[in-house]
């Protein structure tokens, strides 16, 4: 299936690659200061398609898929590190000669794009962030582990396509229309394009002989050199894997942060809630760019 197939996703989309040779796929519409939205597992850029077409009148939206997600490149050996995911984003927005930004966050974007938002203060202007971490966590959700246990993982994963599918209804309350659906799975059509979609569950690091465990810390600790940036914390109330447990923790860090939770909606917050998160979110826009 082609991206111009899909259904709410009109973008021509972009290419950039890496200094390995690895083509990053990207949305990039509209004019104006730049809004740079980052995707986590099993997702891609199509989970911000919504919020794009609501922006790109006035703002420059920015919506990379990481390496082995959406319609970027998916090698079989590559690492699919937090490390690596961080690099990537970093090499993409110099390429585009993003100085100043807010940054919106969501999943494991939250700790990729923090990641590079904490090397970068200076180019940050705000900060969006959607039922995320960019910190350790002290628990792992069942339904998350089993899909790191040994082989049975893989089959999982991999071969049943038991990760990206479950989060089509599992992630949120409203159900999914079926295009809707079929767009989130479109880039996860087999077993060699479902390969990213395993190693970020591997790579949640739980225990410090994890070979992300350092590049986690280090993230957590630079979220300190963004305590004085307007932060915005649209917050999905009925997520059983980023539950109110990490809604707490962000409001502990960042206690200036404006914050709202919407109690019935689900990880997919831009799913569940997309003119509730809009009312506020363009306000804050505002705020913070114009």
């Amino acid at each position: 299936m082609s991206s111009s197939s899909l259904p709410e996703y009109p973008f021509a989309l972009q290419t950039f690659v890496t200094a390995e040779g690895h083509r990053l796929s990207y949305v990039d519409e509209g004019r104006g200061h730049a809004v740079v939205m980052v995707h986590g597992n099993p997702s891609w850029s199509y989970l911000y398609r919504k919020l794009i077409t609501a922006l790109w009148g006035d703002y420059r939206c920015i919506a990379p898929d990481h390496l082995g997600c959406g319609y970027s490149d998916k090698p079989q050996t590559y690492p699919y590190r937090l490390s690596d995911h961080v690099s990537n984003l970093t090499a993409l927005l110099d390429h585009l000669r993003i100085k100043r930004c807010v940054l919106v966050v969501h999943d494991w974007g939250g700790a990729i794009g923090m990641g590079w938002a904490g090397q970068h203060p200076e180019r940050i202007a705000g900060l969006v962030v959607l039922n995320t971490a960019a910190f350790r966590a002290r628990h792992l959700a069942l339904r998350i582990a089993v899909c790191r246990w040994p082989l049975l993982g893989a089959l999982l994963v991999r071969g049943l396509n038991g990760f990206a599918w479950p989060a089509t209804f599992m992630a949120v309350q409203k159900t999914m229309r079926p295009e809707v659906k079929a767009g989130f799975l479109a880039p996860y059509d087999s077993w060699a394009n479902r390969v990213a979609v395993h190693r970020f569950v591997q790579d949640i690091p739980m225990q410090i002989d994890h070979p992300s465990w350092n590049t986690l810390v280090e993230v957590e600790n630079s979220l300190n050199r963004l305590k004085d940036k307007p932060m915005l914390i649209c917050w999905g109330g009925r997520d059983f894997c980023f539950n109110h447990h990490f809604y707490a923790e962000w409001k502990r860090r960042f206690p200036h942060a404006e914050s709202y939770c919407f109690a019935d909606a689900g990880h997919y917050v831009l799913e569940d809630a997309l003119p509730e998160v809009l009312q506020v979110l363009l306000g804050f826009l505002r705020n913070c760019l114009d």
